[in-house]
């Protein structure tokens, strides 16, 4: 079992869209598409995300899109 220390703090979806500047269904289509790492909690199999599994998604992001303006290229 692991616990909450290696877990780390978690975010909820309106917490992850907010700091995305994305809709909420955005964060819950991504999160079903794997695009960003989901946890199941509750019975209700409600959706909690890792705060430091968003700051590498962002970081992700914020390399593709420096690599992006210095090759000059336009494709995603």
């Amino acid at each position: 079992m692991v616990s909450d220390n290696e877990i780390g703090p978690m975010l909820t979806i309106r917490e992850v869209a907010r700091l995305l500047h994305i809709h909420s269904n955005t964060v819950r289509r991504w999160a079903d598409r794997g695009i960003i790492r989901v946890y199941r909690v509750t019975r209700r199999g409600d959706r909690r995300f890792r705060q430091r599994d968003i700051a590498h998604f962002l970081d992700e992001l914020n390399v593709n899109r420096d690599n992006q303006k210095r090759t000059g290229s336009t494709q995603r």
